[in-house]
């Protein structure tokens, strides 16, 4: 038995995913997720938690630590110091995409500070991208200090966003000038639900523009922190809708965990590499 460990290292959350090699080899290895972990930094130390969130997962997967045959990061997890190597996190998502749903041919990776649409091919091999400029007002950070100035938990801006009758328009351009329509909009007396479900439009306006853009068609594999905001995922279903674009979003019960996943899956496939040329794995 092969075992690979992925670190997937975000601006707010650390997500740990641990694969076992099932059958065959190379790109027609099969693999089944073991156990998988997620903690959020909030201003605690990288490595405790990066720790905190291995531990879990290794006890999840009823494997020791020692029996890890690869450790693999990604994103902003190449500081870990126990890492075998790193992999650029582009070609982690989608290989994470394509493993949670196989007939993808493009992951939408919707994180902390921007959103990115990943084109790939059967074997998650990357054919191209495109990604949100620097601002932020298609993010989850910006989409989180929205919701911490409404008064709303993560938790309920779904179902909030959802029950939204008569959403308001808020600024695609720049997260500035968006929580400054969102400032305006309270005064206004604007229900939290049409504010937030505003704010969703928004955010997938610019989401499914990348896709567009990506001349991306078909199954899309939604991955990273936002692919569970079903508020985001319901706007995006209904401008495809009523648009006529045709993407068919799909979203994992563990979309979060595609980075870490996809890291773990190329973990492996370089472990084997390695090993047939009696070589040792290295960063």
């Amino acid at each position: 038995m092969t075992y690979s460990l992925g670190i997937d290292g975000g601006s707010s959350a650390i997500k740990v995913a641990i694969l076992e090699q099932t059958g065959g080899s190379g790109h027609d290895a099969t693999h089944a997720l073991l156990g998988q972990a997620q903690r959020r930094i909030r201003g605690r130390g990288f490595q405790d938690v990066v720790e905190s969130a291995v531990g879990d997962a290794l006890d999840q997967a009823g494997v020791r630590r020692d029996e890890i045959d690869y450790f693999a990061t990604t994103g902003e997890a190449e500081g870990v110091e126990f890492r075998t190597g790193h992999f650029y996190s582009m070609t982690t998502h989608a290989r994470g995409g394509l493993f949670l749903e196989p007939n993808a041919r493009a992951s939408m990776d919707i994180g902390a500070l921007h959103g990115r649409v990943i084109k790939m091919d059967e074997r998650g091999k990357v054919l191209g991208y495109r990604m949100t400029n620097q601002c932020a007002s298609g993010s989850g950070q910006f989409l989180e200090n929205i919701s911490r100035y409404l008064g709303v938990t993560r938790d309920e801006l779904g179902s909030l966003s959802k029950s939204g009758e008569a959403p308001e328009k808020v600024s695609g351009i720049c997260a500035v000038l968006a929580e400054t329509d969102v400032i305006n909009m309270v005064s206004r007396g604007i229900s939290t639900a049409n504010i937030l479900k505003g704010i969703h439009i928004s955010m997938g306006q610019r989401c499914l523009k990348l896709v567009k853009s990506a001349k991306v068609t078909g199954i899309i594999a939604v991955t990273g922190g936002l692919a569970h905001d079903e508020g985001l995922i319901a706007a995006m279903e209904e401008i495809s809708a009523e648009s006529g674009f045709g993407f068919d979003l799909r979203v994992h019960e563990h979309s979060v965990y595609a980075g870490a996943i996809g890291a773990a899956i190329w973990g492996l496939f370089r472990h084997e590499k390695l090993a047939a040329r009696g070589g040792l794995a290295t960063a």
